[in-house]
């Protein structure tokens, strides 16, 4: 027979499962059903074998191919080997500890992981922009984009993208001045096993500016301003005379297709990153002004939506363009291991699939 005392830890036993046995003070963790923990699992797994395979395609192609040896192409690289980094350091402990609510690895390694995953997110989207920057110079300044984007201005870029996240991430995070002001709240929740960024009003609303709005406004204004030069540029085609009838309506329809092609590659662009991030920033920003009321579950579906913009990056960014559908073919089949794949060229005027090499003693 069970002593009333006895019969209340059993119970306790039965609802609560928590993430370490016999230690004091151990965080509860998430009971789940089965089919949701397989369900969670396949699609994280999924997410980020993806995040990590297209972007290792687009820093294979264009690290190998010389011709794709541009300054554009090293921007897209970097930005690729950061969601790359992203998906290999970041999103598999991010995974366990949003289906567990566990965090196994600690506290050392939990400060850490906080630090690269806000320097990566935030170098990604700093990459966005500037390649934002980058086509903005190529549609509405052609003339003199080869003088403006050359590669002292490529590093520079890269320098700002990678140095002020990192600085910004490691900076907060050691010094805990996100939590100022906060620390009661912050020591009633802390327990073994617990591990997550809490900011307070004046850093959750600093923190999403510098990681999102500033750059994300930024990037959005500068494609909002290249479409409409786009769309201006491909009027003024239209407008210009022809002594063939047939040629004009030639233009017209090659013109219309341009703008169709420029405002559906932008509208992706633009839909996607605001997609992806700006719920999590809101999120951020708002969760100190509630009380820090919002579910576990709901932020880490909103994080994870974040993460998804880079497994589409490689999607935009590289599929897009026929010369990384072409480089993807020669991965797959193993042309690439060819000795002169390198001085590959692609031929953009059969149908896509025309390739020829150019050797040296033809230069």
């Amino acid at each position: 027979t069970l002593r009333s005392g006895q019969l209340h830890k059993v119970l306790h036993v039965k609802i609560f499962i928590y993430c370490f046995d016999f230690v004091n003070n151990s965080c509860p963790r998430n009971v789940r059903s089965t089919i949701s923990l397989w369900a969670m699992y396949i699609f994280m797994v999924g997410a980020i074998v993806l995040t990590m395979g297209g972007n290792m395609l687009l820093i294979i192609s264009i690290a190998h191919f010389k011709q794709l040896h541009s300054p554009t192409n090293f921007l897209i690289c970097s930005m690729a080997t950061t969601d790359f980094l992203l998906s290999f350091m970041v999103m598999p402990y991010s995974m366990i500890r949003s289906i567990e609510s566990c965090w196994y690895f600690g506290d050392l390694f939990c400060k850490l992981h906080t630090c690269c995953d806000i320097m990566l997110c935030t170098t990604s989207i700093f990459h966005l922009c500037f390649i934002s920057v980058d086509r903005y110079y190529a549609v509405c300044d052609p003339l003199h984009y080869v003088t403006k984007i050359t590669i002292p201005v490529i590093v520079l870029f890269l320098l700002i993208s990678w140095s002020v996240p990192f600085l910004f991430a490691f900076g907060l995070v050691f010094s805990e001045l996100n939590i100022e002001g906060i620390e009661e709240y912050v020591a009633s929740i802390d327990c073994c096993g617990f591990c997550a960024l809490i900011f307070n009003k004046l850093w959750g609303a600093l923190a999403s500016l510098i990681a999102f709005f500033f750059p994300g406004t930024v990037m959005v204004g500068i494609y909002v301003h290249i479409f409409t030069v786009a769309r201006k540029h491909a009027r003024q085609i239209a407008k210009i005379p022809s002594a063939i009838k047939c040629v004009s309506a030639m233009k017209n329809k090659i013109s219309t297709k341009k703008e169709n092609k420029a405002t559906k590659t932008l509208s992706i662009v633009m839909g996607v990153f605001v997609f992806c991030w700006l719920p999590f920033f809101i999120l951020t920003t708002a969760d100190p002004l509630i009380n820090f009321s919002t579910p576990e579950d709901l932020y880490n579906a909103f994080l994870w939506l974040g993460y998804f913009n880079s497994t589409c990056n490689p999607i935009i960014y590289g599929l897009f363009y026929s010369w990384f559908r072409k480089a993807f073919k020669m991965i797959v089949t193993g042309t690439i291991f060819r000795p002169d794949s390198s001085t590959l060229t692609f031929d953009h005027f059969d149908n896509y699939t025309t390739l020829s090499f150019i050797s040296k003693s033809s230069i």
